[in-house]
């Protein structure tokens, strides 16, 4: 039974709260925050020389925790994937149906071929989608302070202003490249 229970989707209102229950449970354990973009931080202070003062600082007693969550994170990613998956993708119609509006029609791997891979990212909309798209989300990640993961979950479970704002920014972003950016690229 519990191996039926963790290969398929579980609802929403079923991992939503799991997810919520978590960030507490780390603030009582060992007063930590749930967080992922950081992480390349903490990966940079431990493998590059310390000539750069961003880096200078002790990655082990502020990092070394979450760079075991993240492993953990990519581990069970792989378990999922390949012990415990069916290889199968759920993508809704609808969804469907708007990609291929856009004109995506390769929904057959975990991202669109026709836009994230070599030749996709010889055109315009794949160098726009993967290049920019990055730049900008390392930016914005960079400017805010935190990723989503980190101002959604922990910070506005921790009732932090400038995590509101900064989910409302991410949805507002995402909107807007959805509705306007989208249809024009593609």
């Amino acid at each position: 039974m519990l191996l039926e229970a963790l290969t398929h989707t579980w609802p929403w209102y079923i991992a939503g709260p799991l997810i919520g229950l978590f960030v507490p449970l780390l603030q009582l354990v060992g007063d930590k925050q749930l967080g992922i973009s950081g992480n390349l931080r903490h990966l940079c202070s431990a493998l590059l020389p310390r000539r750069i003062d961003f880096l200078r600082y002790d990655w082990r007693g502020a990092g070394a925790w979450n760079l075991i969550f993240a492993l953990g994170t990519l581990l069970g990613g792989w378990i999922g994937v390949h012990l415990l998956g069916t290889g199968e993708i759920a993508i809704s119609p609808d969804t469907q149906a708007s990609l291929h509006a856009l004109g995506v029609h390769d929904l057959s791997g975990l991202v669109p071929h026709e836009i994230i891979s070599w030749e996709g990212l010889l055109t315009v909309r794949g160098f726009v989608s993967v290049v920019a798209g990055g730049f900008l989300v390392g930016f914005g990640t960079a400017y805010a302070g935190g990723c989503t993961s980190g101002h959604a979950i922990s910070g506005l479970s921790n009732f932090q202003l400038r995590s509101l704002f900064a989910v409302l920014g991410f949805f507002a972003g995402g909107l807007l490249a959805t509705h306007l950016l989208l249809p024009l690229l593609f």
